[in-house]
Parts: C-alpha cells; structure tokens; sequence
C-alpha cells in the first residue's frame, strides 16, 4: 500500500477543504474494493479482549473513535473500521440543510500538528442523513449522532429544533450528542445554560431511550463547566464529552480571528478541563474525551482521569489509518506496564485508593 505520507503531501496541496472532499469520495468508494478494504480493517482495526467495553447497550471494541465533523452527512460510515476506529460520530445534523460558513473556512497549520475551522454546520439536513443512515444500522460498529440547531433559528426557539432531531435520529444511532458548543453557530454557546441544559434533556427523556451526551466548550471555568455536567446529569444525560474546539487563539502565533482550534495545541487545554470534570463525575456516567489527542500517552491520562472513550480528529489527518492501530496498541502496553488487564480497571485511576 502507499504510505500516508506520500498520499499526505499531495493531499496538502489542495485547500483543506477540497482535500476532505477528495478523502470523502475515496471513502465512500473503499468498501467496494473489498480486498483493499479487509486489509486495511485487518492492518489497522484492533480487536482485543483488553480493550473491548459495553456501554451505552452497545460493544466498542476499542474505545478510540473518529470524532463529530469529520463524516456530517453518514456517507463515509461503512470505511471507518478500515481506518482503525472503533467507532464514529456523524455529523453535526441541523433540521435543514445548510451550507455554513463563508469559505476560506479551514485552515491547517502542519508545525502545530494542528487545525482551525469555522465550517459552522455545513450538512445536507436531518431529512438526508436519515435515509443515508437507515442504508447502514445497524453497523459492525457502535454509530453516535451530534446534533445542532438551524443558524437561521432563534435562540427561543432552539429547543424545536433539537427535539426534530431527538426523534428522527432516535432508532437509527447507538447515541446522540446535544451540540451546544461549537463556536462556529451564532450564539449556540448561548445555550450552555442550565434552563435550557434542563429542557433540553428533560424533553430528550420523554422521546427516547436511546443514550444522549452534553458535549461542552473548553472555553469557561472549571466551576462553571462542572456544575453545567451536573445539572445534564441531573436532567436526564447519560454522559458527557468533553471538549468541544477552543475560541483560545493565544495558543497559536498568528491564527484567524474566527472559529475553533483544535490539534495538538488544545490538548493541554482540553485535558485539564476533562479531568476536573473527571475528578467531579467519575463514576457517576459515562465520560469521553476528545481535543487535541495525538498519541498513546494522552490517550491514557485521559483514560485515568476518567474518560471510558476517547474521540480523535485533527490527529487522523496528519498521521493518517495507522495512527489508531499505534494508539490501542501502545494503550495495551501501558495497561499491562502498570499491571491492569483491562481497560476498565485503568478508567478513572487518578481517582481510586
């Protein structure tokens, strides 16, 4: 096979987003060369007895999965094993097609191993990605749905939209994500209230059954974003991801002054805030962490500080399918280095006696 570095240098000399598009057509077709694709699942998909949970009624395998933004319309779902991940988040879904942002709107910056994107919900709609959806759920695995409101829809009527959604994902996904955090919508981190945190949950638990998580900005104070995590909790949640991109623009010299960073350089950032919330929920749902996680080592300090999942992004389009068979191999080598034999008994280590 080509190695990613040489398919990374050609793909770099596009703008970003004609690369992602070009990386979308060439996933969409990979599962019809069947002998291409099962040598990739088997190069790069790791299935091991240490690794492998329940949760959310559902098997995760390896507990690295392909974060919300990469795949918004749930075209490329039936490639993502071949790549390594043990699981995908479709989306961000609005009721209503939307083309988001103005373009230039995502920006690479290779010396900081990092990202920025202001793409602000660009989906084909909730009606589209449900029939592109039902072609594949149940799938070999576990499949979660972000979900947003309309940028055209008022802050008052926020609350319409995610119900919308709630129903027409609710049988077609093993979770959904209530998406109030992105930095790209007008005003949605408004929403990061607990009125709202309340209703929003409250009226989820009416409709379904199905798991839905709070995905949370790593843009507020520690107090602030626990106390939020507990009133989703209380509310109905069934747990929480953190973080969501940053609006912090000192961790780069010379970024745009519009939409979120993520890659390496909110990694710091992302962990400390996912350990405070970890230090404060441990135990009490289900935690996933995601921002900035590039390698086996933060991946575990995620993993001890609470997290049961982990979600890379950024990381992916600079070391390519590889990078998650490194990463869940390299973790089992941690797990038996300090004497665990199980995933489950490392999550949430910084916290047990």
């Amino acid at each position: 096979m080509i190695k990613y570095e040489t398919i990374k240098k050609l793909m770099f000399k596009f703008e970003p987003e004609t690369a992602h598009t070009i990386a979308e057509y060439a996933l969409r077709a990979l599962p019809y060369y069947r002998t291409l694709n099962n040598a990739m699942v088997e190069s790069n998909f790791i299935n091991h007895p240490m690794l492998t949970q329940e949760i959310f009624g559902t098997t995760f395998h390896n507990p690295i999965g392909l974060g919300a933004g990469f795949d918004k319309n749930a075209t490329m779902i039936k490639a993502i094993p071949s790549q390594g991940f043990g699981y995908t988040e479709i989306g961000t879904m609005t009721p209503k097609p939307q083309p988001g942002n103005d373009k230039p709107r995502l920006f690479r910056y290779p010396q900081f191993n990092s990202i920025q994107n202001a793409m602000g919900f660009n989906n084909k709609g909730s009606y589209e990605v449900i029939q592109n959806l039902k072609k594949v759920y149940p799938y070999a695995i576990p499949i979660g749905a972000s979900i947003g409101k309309n940028k055209t829809t008022p802050e008052n009527e926020a609350l319409k939209d995610y119900e919308t959604l709630i129903k027409g994902f609710k049988d077609i996904c093993d979770y959904m994500v209530v998406n109030i955090s992105s930095p790209n919508t007008p005003n949605l981190r408004d929403l990061q209230n607990e009125e709202f945190i309340k209703a929003v949950f409250g009226m989820a638990k009416q409709i379904t059954d199905t798991p839905i998580l709070l995905k949370i900005a790593p843009d507020m104070s520690e107090e602030t974003a626990i106390t939020l995590c507990k009133v989703a909790i209380e509310s109905g949640a069934d747990g929480i991801i953190a973080t969501n991109t940053t609006q912090d623009y000192s961790l780069l010299p010379n970024p745009k002054d519009f939409g979120g960073l993520s890659g390496e350089v909110l990694s710091e950032k992302s962990y400390l805030l996912f350990k405070a919330i970890g230090k404060e929920l441990y135990g009490k749902t289900t935690l996933i962490s995601v921002g900035g996680i590039g390698d086996a080592n933060d991946a575990y300090r995620r993993i001890k500080a609470g997290a049961s999942l982990l979600q890379i992004y950024s990381a992916y389009i600079f070391q390519g399918p590889s990078m998650c068979r490194k990463i869940n191999e390299e973790l089992i080598e941690l797990l038996k280095a300090d004497g665990y034999s199980h995933i489950g008994e490392a999550i949430g280590a910084d916290y047990k006696n």
